[in-house]
């Protein structure tokens, strides 16, 4: 059965171990020690994702991720009055430690009770947080599954994600002229004017139901009394609809454009990288059923909705296999008061107790 003691202990065990972006190894040996006692065969790719597999047919894969953002490191959880959180230096790392959690679990549960199940798969991969890179180096022939649960959303279990974004990065590079700020600013072309010029043209935030944008770093200059000669920034489109991310790129080009127009002595480059293509679930496929019923034979009550973020799903779904994200019982990730609630931690293992039984 599944016993909260032991969920909960196997979590603070996790989220004690620093594991940001590109430092997964302890997390990924701890993991698969884990997975090698519940009987799994487990490898390490040359990724560094930790993959697993028993050998049998007709199988699921489940999947989470191990790492994290930052401020990551030294996570101290608290447990008090049905949560688990941190004194707010920290974020907890629920994201995605308690997918992991859930995971491993749910397999101790029925591995000690001796219940029958399907055969399963399982990737924890690395480097999601950095955009998806642990599962879009994985080696996808070498899983058999063609249906996947991906545990990575947000909130209950309940909250299924109907939907993620196409994600569109851009780096903007401004180069000027530099001068001395005090003697000669007239002969100087500032970067970090060009590029403020440049983002206040810019609706960032929510553009429409489907569609944000956001300036998420800026960089420049040198020291107080120069004319900046250089600056950068870093941004984000995301969008349902492939139609609009388009439009507002094309209007980010146009500004850039018109910019290099106005300081002709300027250098002005840009770069775009879609990091993760859009995907739409269709209700009526086999996974999706099998959650929804699943969720309702345990009394749950499931909710589709849109995502505006991406998992590893989005790069499963591209190689053909039907994956659907299911929250995880964690709250305001990223944040330093992300917190998961113990209860809704429950409800995500017996339900994927349900799912393998099914």
């Amino acid at each position: 059965m599944i016993i909260e003691e032991r969920i909960v202990s196997t979590f603070c065990e996790l989220a004690r171990i620093d594991s940001p972006s590109g430092e997964e190894k302890e997390l990924a040996l701890l993991v698969s020690s884990k997975l090698e006692k519940l009987g799994f065969n487990v490898t390490r790719d040359s990724y560094g994702n930790v993959v697993a597999s028993e050998g049998r047919d007709k199988t699921i894969l489940l999947s989470a991720h191990l790492d994290t953002v930052e401020p990551g490191r030294n996570v101290n959880p608290l447990v008090s009055d049905g949560r688990i959180y941190t004194d707010g230096s920290t974020i907890l790392g629920g994201d995605c430690k308690s997918g992991i959690a859930i995971i491993l679990e749910c397999l101790e549960s029925m591995k000690e009770d001796g219940t029958k199940r399907q055969g399963v798969e399982i990737v924890f991969s690395c480097d999601e947080e950095l955009g998806l890179l642990g599962a879009k180096n994985l080696d996808f022939s070498k899983l058999f599954s063609k249906e996947a649960i991906v545990f990575d959303g947000e909130g209950p279990v309940t909250q299924i994600t109907s939907g993620s974004p196409t994600y569109l990065a851009f780096d903007i590079e401004l180069t000027g002229r530099a001068a001395h700020a005090g003697v000669e600013p007239e002969n100087g072309i500032s970067a970090i004017k060009m590029a403020a010029e440049i983002i206040v043209q810019l609706q960032l935030g929510r553009l429409d139901v489907d569609t944000t944008m956001n300036i998420g770093n800026i960089s420049g200059g040198s020291v107080r009394n120069a004319v900046p000669e250089y600056a950068a920034f870093s941004g984000e489109i995301r969008s349902h609809n492939i139609e609009a991310l388009a439009k507002v790129q094309a209007y980010l080009l146009n500004v850039l454009q018109d910019t290099r127009n106005r300081y002709q002595d300027a250098v002005i480059t840009e770069s775009f990288n879609t990091e993760f293509e859009a995907y739409s679930v269709d209700p009526q496929e086999s996974i999706v059923t099998k959650v929804i019923d699943s969720m309702i034979g345990e009394g749950l009550t499931p909710d589709l909705a849109v995502s505006g973020g991406g998992t590893d799903a989005n790069v499963f779904r591209s190689q053909g296999i039907n994956a659907v994200v299911l929250g995880v019982a964690d709250h305001n990730a990223h944040t330093v008061r992300e917190h998961i609630m113990i209860n809704e931690l429950m409800d995500a293992a017996r339900f994927c107790e349900t799912i393998l039984r099914a």
